[in-house]
């Protein structure tokens, strides 16, 4: 899912555990802060038009991946659409420009900089003196004070799932005038322009009632281009209609009406011409491309518009497509694909002209997806396994495996903490070294695993290194049936290396946005943070492989993979857990690919597929896992958001680990200590130059692997502007609209 907002937020983190013993500080060499952060690699894509060519009026009618549980964005349950509520009601005082940069909002503030550096951080907010809340109330420091007070961690009667930069203030005061406010801080803080983004009204902040209840299902009082008119559960749609006491450019759009729409669905709402803006899977805008007749690279370069692969997609979106882990003999698959070929042609042709109307706009989401290796124990405990698992990956083969075929710039990420384009990215993956099977050998067999080594056999078969997985059945693939709903964690079943999909978007585990980890920045462990590390048992039964055996000495043919590994009796198998949901086509196909790479070097691996349901909270939170596939949203502000990532875990009394949002469980004293550096300076040469450091090492340790930056691809009616892949950018939810008749999308939308 995307994210728009101006940080990773949405919930807490915990910690992890590893060292990665003394880093050598040459590898570090790279990262001076004369580096350039670069542009982002794929510009926004949202028919920019100028205000004078937008229709007066009308209703956008917009898809979202649910009616949010909460509109209150500071609670462990918001989600990606109570940001995007947030985002058209409420007061922000900076916002993310096109370079994931915070830039300040002229609508709320006119001047907001640091006044005073000792004895006391200070920093001095002018207020815009139109700024009002939808009550004809003035907003003003009382209304800071309130949410300082809510998010400072002091009063535990609020049920607050962040308070990372508030437990810092010291206290917040009326200027000169009741448009100026005040905030001192006790300790200083480099990342304060992520404070007061969203701001809520003190009706909200001011009590815990009104902050844990009040504000969950309903906003009273507001104050943006837009207020709150109904969320209408029953319909799954939430409707936003113009502020009139909105006091900059009005809005366009009479009306936005968010409707939760699941998206195996969307292509079909699409094409009845229900929806005007949709973010979509690529099978389905492969559908809307090949319907629109447009020319470009959503089906692979050089590979053209065929008619067939026009059906195919239409019968995936459409769901008539053979189910590639159906369990059937070939005859009735060869039946079922002819019967579901012939109802997509009829699908296909009967809604074609419909689709006519929409085009697909993308981008990259400012999101990266990463390969995680679980160091809680295990043989990925050991730094040397996890950098021979790093240095097996051709990282640029599986950017282009996803991005490429959408005609999207297949570059892999660089960095932990920042996307290219934002002011503390720098590609500091040299730290760990690219692709070299040599070295990765080299340091398998450094950590104790030799090729053929003796493996110990019991009863239920070998027992192989990992955590503790699925037994084997010996090599099933095609015909495996999905884990029931009803099956605890764990019983998905072993899936094969899924190498079907054409690419492109990689589900929706975008951590900090659904609202399922654990929440507190550091505090109350026992409530939000604690997770016990794994006994790192996993159990296999292999049996030999079936037909002829080449003559002792024959050498394997080229890319053949290796001989499997095994140390103390025990193989080197990880096991690899997927989800299985219809969106996630890509993640299995990146880790087949994957799983590829690592048996050239001697890893095999098991993979499991486990319900979408349980994928995050119960294997990939919980450390149910060696090997996982999942995203992160980038932030403006690393120092802050990022150090919960990967902060070293916690010992506990009882002998677990607290874990903040660190799922890898690898972390390090020296990470810890160039974060906390970083986020109390307030010279921006020097916090850069020290959140470039901590990447550096972050990649050293090798608990986490940065693979791609998401894709976005949203579907629009072609007379819609302003709207569409966002990418970095904040929304502008004002100059959305219906494009006049005969105008043509232009200049800056900003015109008036």
């Amino acid at each position: 899912m995307s994210h728009d907002g101006l940080g990773p937020r949405a919930v807490m983190r915990s910690v992890a555990f590893l060292t990665a013993g003394a880093l050598a500080v040459p590898l570090l060499s790279a990262c001076s802060a004369e580096d350039e952060a670069g542009k982002p690699l794929a510009a926004q894509d949202i028919a920019p038009a100028a205000r004078a060519r937008i229709t007066d009026g009308g209703t956008l009618r917009w898809a979202v991946d649910a009616v949010p549980e909460t509109l209150n964005t500071f609670q462990a349950d918001a989600d990606a659409t109570t940001t995007r509520v947030a985002q058209a009601v409420l007061p922000s005082m900076y916002r993310l420009d096109a370079n994931g940069r915070p830039r300040l909002n002229p609508d709320f503030l006119e001047s907001a900089k640091v006044v005073d550096t000792e004895p006391r951080q200070v920093v001095l907010y002018r207020l815009n003196q139109q700024a009002v809340w939808s009550d004809g109330r003035e907003i003003g420091a009382a209304d800071f004070a309130a949410q300082w007070r809510a998010l400072s961690g002091k009063d535990s009667a609020y049920w607050t799932a962040r308070n990372a930069g508030y437990d810092r203030i010291e206290k917040i005061e009326r200027g000169a005038n009741d448009l100026e406010v005040r905030v001192t801080f006790a300790r200083p803080y480099a990342d304060w322009q992520s404070l007061f983004s969203p701001l809520y009204p003190k009706d909200v902040m001011g009590t815990p009632d009104a902050f844990n209840d009040g504000a969950r299902r309903k906003l009273k009082v507001t104050a943006g281009p837009f207020t709150l008119k109904q969320v209408d559960r029953e319909e799954d749609r939430i409707r936003l209609t113009r502020n009139p006491r909105w006091w900059g450019r009005p809005a366009k759009l009479t009306e936005i009406v968010l409707t939760a729409v699941p998206r195996d669905e969307r292509a079909g709402r699409l094409a009845e011409g229900e929806l005007d803006v949709a973010e979509i899977d690529p099978a389905a805008a492969k559908a809307v491309d090949s319907a629109a007749g447009a020319a470009g690279p959503l089906s692979g370069p050089g590979a053209g518009r065929t008619a067939a692969k026009a059906l195919r997609s239409w019968a995936v979106v459409d769901g008539s497509a053979p189910d590639a882990d159906q369990d059937a003999d070939q005859d009735d698959r060869g039946a079922h694909a002819r019967e579901n070929l012939r109802r997509a042609i009829a699908g296909w042709k009967r809604q074609k002209g419909e689709l006519r109307g929409y085009e697909v706009r993308k981008s990259l989401e400012p999101a990266y997806t990463q390969l995680a290796l679980n160091g809680a124990d295990g043989p990925l405990a050991d730094e040397r396994v996890r950098r021979a698992v790093a240095r097996a990956l051709d990282r640029k083969e599986l950017a282009k495996v996803v991005l490429e075929p959408l005609g999207l710039p297949a570059v892999p990420v660089g960095s932990h903490l920042a996307l290219s384009g934002q002011e503390a990215y720098a590609d500091n993956s040299g730290a760990l070294g690219g692709q070299d099977t040599e070295e990765a050998q080299a340091l398998l067999a450094d950590a104790g695993w030799v090729p053929g080594g003796p493996v110990k056999k019991g009863e239920k078969g070998e027992k192989a290194a990992g955590s503790e997985g699925e037994k084997s059945d010996g090599g099933k693939s095609d015909g495996e049936k999905e884990p029931d709903a009803g099956k605890k964690a764990g019983d998905g079943e072993k899936a094969d290396r899924d190498d079907k999909s054409d690419g492109g978007d990689d589900g929706t585990y975008i951590v900090g946005q659904d609202g399922k980890a654990p929440a507190d920045h550091g505090r109350d462990h026992e409530a939000h943070g604690r997770q016990l590390a794994q006994d790192g048992k996993q159990y296999l039964n292999r049996q030999g492989a079936p037909g002829a055996y080449a003559p002792r000495g024959t050498a394997a043919p080229a890319g053949a993979p290796r001989e499997a590994l095994a140390k103390d009796g025990k193989a080197l198998t990880l096991r690899f857990v997927l989800p299985a949901g219809p969106g996630s086509e890509s993640l299995r196909l990146v880790a087949g690919r994957i799983t590829r790479m690592l048996d050239k070097v001697g890893i095999r691996t098991e993979t499991t597929k486990v319900s979408d349901e349980s994928y995050f909270k119960d294997h990939i939170a919980s450390g149910e896992y060696d090997l996982a596939l999942y995203s992160w949203p980038a932030s403006a502000f690393p120092a802050t958001d990022a150090r919960p990532i990967y902060a070293k875990p916690v010992p506990g009394a009882d002998g677990s680990l607290s874990v903040e949002q660190n799922y890898t469980r690898v972390g390090t004293d020296q990470v810890d200590q160039l974060f906390d550096q970083a986020v109390s300076t307030l010279d921006k040469e020097e916090g850069r130059s020290l959140i470039r450091k901590a990447d550096a090492r972050i990649w050293a340790a090798a608990g986490s692997i940065p693979l791609y930056q998401r894709p976005q691809l949203t579907a629009v009616r072609k007379n819609v502007v302003n709207a569409g892949a966002f990418g970095f950018q904040t929304p502008v939810y004002e100059d959305m609209g219906f494009l006049e008749k005969g105008a043509k999308v232009s200049a800056s939308p900003s015109e008036k």
